[in-house]
């Protein structure tokens, strides 16, 4: 049924349990899976300032992603795709979700609530309201 499915990861627990429930989406093995990470401006370091030392050099923050991709993607049945990509999470997701034409968006909640949900705001819920295709957003344990 679906054929491009974008897969929104990041380095918590939660993106464990999307990957079960990608996994159990019986992907068909023409299906391509492209297992994608939004790496924040700060997180990159390049919204630190230059006299200010970096607690994860950007290199090493890169390959270690990676590597927790790749341990994603071995598992997968069907083709697959890495792609890690630095900016603002809503938008990187759907940029890439209109790059890949991709069928199904999946990405986990972290069930901010209340004034959390307010100050630091809510990836699943703007990649909701503006993708071009079906969201399935996996909650996580606590919510």
């Amino acid at each position: 049924m679906f054929k491009t499915i974008l897969v929104a990861l990041d380095t918590s627990e939660l993106s464990a349990r999307v990957m079960a429930a990608v996994t159990q989406l019986n992907l068909d093995p023409d299906a391509q899976v492209i297992l994608s990470h939004v790496i924040s401006p700060v997180e990159s370091g390049f919204g630190v300032s230059a006299d200010r030392p970096s607690l994860h050099p950007q290199m090493g923050t890169y390959r270690s992603i990676e590597q927790h991709l790749q341990q994603f993607q071995s598992h997968l049945p069907c083709d697959s795709e890495i792609e890690i990509v630095t900016g603002d999470p809503v938008e990187e997701i759907l940029r890439l979700a209109n790059i890949y034409g991709a069928d199904l968006i999946v990405l986990g909640s972290r069930g901010l609530t209340g004034v959390e949900r307010v100050v630091q705001g809510s990836v699943s819920g703007a990649v909701v309201a503006d993708a071009p295709c079906s969201v399935f957003v996996v909650k996580s344990a606590e919510t």
